[in-house]
């Protein structure tokens, strides 16, 4: 079983939670979960069996898990869950930084941008947040 994934994901005035966990060889599937104030929105899985037995089984588990949170994150960023025109109490306030997201030098972990310039925006600022709360998560 590998170490998931949590990010919050602030939008549009509301903070969401989208975490990522893998479920073990025994249960083969990563499940994603989007959350908002503590209601699960959207959940996602993947069954990974057929990698079981593969020599680099936990390279590649770890880039579905990876794949997958981003997918959420950017579905959620495109709308795809969230219903703009209803009305809600009082929005979740912004998710506090230590800092800001881009500077001279990147954060520790975090490959200078133009190192990814196949990459497109939105995979640069996911994988930030990603490691960042990675970090969090870690220190």
């Amino acid at each position: 079983m590998l170490v998931g994934y949590n990010t919050n994901v602030p939008y549009k005035g509301r903070l969401y939670h989208v975490q990522t966990e893998d479920n073990g060889i025994k249960n083969p599937v990563i499940l994603t979960l989007l959350y908002f104030r503590g209601t699960i929105l959207a959940s996602k899985k993947i069954n990974y069996a057929h990698l079981a037995g593969s020599p680099d089984h936990k390279e590649k588990i770890r880039e579905l898990m990876k794949e997958q949170h981003k997918t959420v994150i950017k579905e959620l960023i495109r709308g795809k869950y969230t219903d703009d025109n209803s009305s809600d109490d009082a929005p979740a306030p912004p998710e506090k930084t230590d800092g800001p997201l881009m500077s001279e030098s990147p954060p520790p972990g975090v490959h200078h941008i133009k190192s990814q310039i196949s990459s497109s925006l939105d995979d640069v600022l996911l994988d930030f947040i990603i490691e960042r709360e990675a970090e969090k998560d870690a220190g």
